[in-house]
């Protein structure tokens, strides 16, 4: 501000206007936040850091429920709108907006390195759609009585799982649309689903506080995980199958909480990731690429995304997305950067900063 004010008397009336144009556009594309910085030793520390910063077109009107990456260059989201969007995140364009749910979008699961991707709704049913078709679905798949609240895809991409709040898991044929097996289990309202890579296995979250693994085959109960304090929100499974991620509801820091699970053999809890101190709504592995030793991401009601120490827990950087209300879904977009949908800002580009340590920036929104 000084500097205008001192140019402005000293220059010419339509050379200061011009230079105070070009200030104020160059103003609007810096951002301030907040962040805090945890160290292997335990010091924190809290730092104010101004980037660039790039708001596109949103991409929903309404809160956004769930964001999932497609392939390096598009992701897709649903939200309270109703509809679908399919959207290039490196160049703030919509590709496609699909509508044809009666409700708000509840889950997305994409088969990669494709155009076809799938979305479930409170209105009970499942869609199917294709970037390269029409607007119209390819397949619906109708057979849950209440909200559709899990998604998993298998390997082969022939067979599709879905999980309601009515207890029940359906394990669809893709290429039909026909339900080949149903399973229910009292009580088990499903939160989420995803499939281990190149297993016949299905991984399963529950409002009863518990994680099953499902075998595929039969669409019977291989394993029930230890019971949890809290409703367990999420669960990803990592690349080679070996370990899976799940995450806590709570409030105040009590739960709140990530925990990493071992899926082999002997089947026990690893690792657990403390901090949050609200509803932890998504859970990721992040690339190895990214650091000298494995890393997790997560993002929680409170507002904040946390990357940790996969091995010992620790929380090497905390991002406070101020503003967005709670944060309701996190996807991997590529080796250096995150997808986070939120309750008030749409959907956060984060990127990951190497310059000082891993850090976390919001480098877009949309």
């Amino acid at each position: 501000m000084l500097l205008r004010c001192h140019l402005k008397r000293a220059l010419p009336q339509k050379v200061s206007c011009r230079f105070c144009a070009v200030m104020g556009k160059l103003q609007s594309k810096l951002k301030y936040s907040t962040y805090k910085y945890s160290r292997p030793d335990g010091f924190r520390d809290e730092r104010i850091q101004t980037k660039a910063f790039q708001e596109y077109s949103p991409a929903h009107v309404d809160t956004v429920s769930v964001v999932a990456a497609l392939n390096s260059d598009l992701c897709v989201s649903g939200g309270k709108d109703k509809t679908v969007v399919a959207y290039n995140w490196r160049t703030g364009n919509v590709v496609k907006r699909l509508k044809g749910h009666e409700h708000e979008i509840t889950k997305i699961a994409c088969i990669h390195k494709s155009g076809q991707f799938f979305s479930a709704s409170r209105d009970k049913t499942v869609m199917m759609w294709d970037l390269q078709g029409s607007s119209q679905p390819r397949q619906q798949f109708s057979g849950h009585t209440m909200v559709v609240t899990g998604l998993a895809v298998s390997p082969d991409t022939s067979q599709l799982c879905t999980g309601s709040r009515d207890n029940t898991l359906l394990l669809w044929d893709v290429g039909t649309g026909q339900c080949a097996e149903r399973a229910s289990v009292s009580r088990n309202l499903v939160t989420h689903l995803c499939w281990v890579p190149r297993e016949p296995y299905i991984l399963q979250t529950s409002e009863d506080k518990t994680i099953r693994l499902w075998d595929s085959r039969g669409l019977q109960v291989a394993h029930i995980f230890p019971a949890k304090q809290h409703i367990q929100t999420y669960c990803e499974v990592s690349e080679d199958g070996h370990k899976c991620i799940s995450c806590s509801s709570g409030f105040g820091g009590e739960g709140c909480e990530a925990t990493l699970w071992d899926l082999r053999q002997t089947r026990n809890r690893i690792c657990e990731y403390e901090g949050h101190f609200q509803t932890v709504a998504s859970c990721v592995f992040l690339p190895r690429a990214l650091a000298l030793m494995p890393v997790i991401a997560t993002s929680s009601h409170d507002c904040k995304v946390k990357i940790w120490n996969q091995d010992s827990g620790a929380c090497l950087f905390t991002l406070s997305l101020d503003g967005s209300g709670p944060l309701t879904s996190l996807a991997v977009a590529d080796t250096v950067s995150l997808l986070c949908a939120s309750f008030s800002r749409g959907i956060r580009l984060l990127r990951v900063d190497h310059s000082r340590g891993l850090e976390l920036q919001e480098v877009a929104g949309f």
